[in-house]
């Protein structure tokens, strides 16, 4: 395949219709299973049968990356687990921005609640087990390892580490990943390894993490990444999904997401120069998929620009 292909269809059903070892890595963020604004695709976490057939699809050592809630996200990594996946990691993706949902006591009770400010969403990491060692699977199939160098975070410095690999510079004392940088930097200085914490550069992560720097950086979708007329509930910013993309998929492979959403992980797969699939029940979400994914595709195929490091 080329480009993308997008499905509408319950991803169980579509999934049995595709090919063993066909994809390369799996992005996505599926129901957490909270009932999630009443929303009934939220009522529970994917079936072991979901995971099992997301476990088929992959090649040999694949990684599959998987949102979950932090009230769920036991169910969520038991469920991949019982399909046959081997749990690799967490990453936490930490936030200042959440709102307390408490039910607030009065009275003699005043002062108590029910809820903590939700700060964080834990990211399962597993991957389907190997063939033979890493070094094998990786020369037969592509798959298996990370790609550390392409996510190093850069140092927090005025030379090329503080621009991501899309050119954009990041805020003040906020390290963007960098792609190109830790391509042409020198060895020594090729900025940190990849951590399994990100966070928004928010005062209340940073102040809690010291060094944040020492972390992927990226906040939550604004409205501009939304895309207009983007009402999906869940929506995740494109250099996170940019950054997953890349950290678990090889040069030119194709990435699926069996719940698409908006199409956050598509978008960031083309822009990624990364093949995508992705499948979505909802025809409302399926139609914006399809706008912001067209719209990345379009953008992906322009001639890139030259940026700060690189060059003349």
């Amino acid at each position: 395949m080329t480009g993308y292909v997008l499905e509408h269809g319950d991803c169980l059903e579509v999934l049995r219709t595709m090919g063993s070892d066909s994809v390369d890595a799996i992005v996505t963020d599926p129901p957490y299973g909270l009932a999630f604004m009443g929303k009934r695709w939220d009522y529970d976490v994917p079936s072991v049968d979901i995971w099992a057939e997301c476990l088929r699809v992959l090649k040999p050592g694949g990684h599959l990356l998987a949102f979950a809630g932090t009230r769920t996200q036991h169910r969520m990594a038991v469920r991949i687990e019982d399909a046959g996946f081997d749990i690799r990691d967490m990453i936490a993706w930490v936030y200042g921005s959440g709102f307390p949902k408490s039910h607030n006591l009065d009275g003699d009770w005043q002062g108590w609640g029910t809820a903590l400010k939700p700060a964080l969403e834990p990211i399962t990491v597993a991957r389907k087990p190997l063939v033979g060692t890493v070094a094998a699977n990786v020369l037969e199939h592509g798959t298996g390892a990370l790609n550390v160098d392409g996510c190093r975070v850069g140092r927090d410095t005025d030379d090329v580490s503080g621009w991501s690999q899309t050119g954009s510079k990041a805020s003040a004392n906020r390290a963007m990943s960098g792609g190109n940088y830790a391509r042409d930097a020198k060895p020594d200085a090729a900025g940190r390894w990849p951590a399994n914490l990100i966070h928004d550069g928010s005062e209340e992560p940073c102040a809690l993490l010291g060094d944040a720097a020492r972390f992927f950086y990226c906040a939550k979708a604004s409205k501009a990444d939304r895309g207009e007329g983007n009402n999906h509930p869940t929506v995740k910013p494109t250099d996170l999904m940019r950054y997953l993309c890349r950290l678990v998929t090889p040069p030119g492979g194709i990435v699926l997401d069996p719940f698409m959403g908006s199409g956050s992980t598509g978008k960031a797969a083309l822009l990624e120069g990364f093949q995508f699939i992705g499948i979505e029940r909802e025809q409302q979400y399926l139609d914006i998929a399809r706008a912001r994914i067209k719209a990345a595709a379009d953008e992906a195929a322009k001639p890139r620009q030259k940026v700060l490091g690189e060059a003349r």
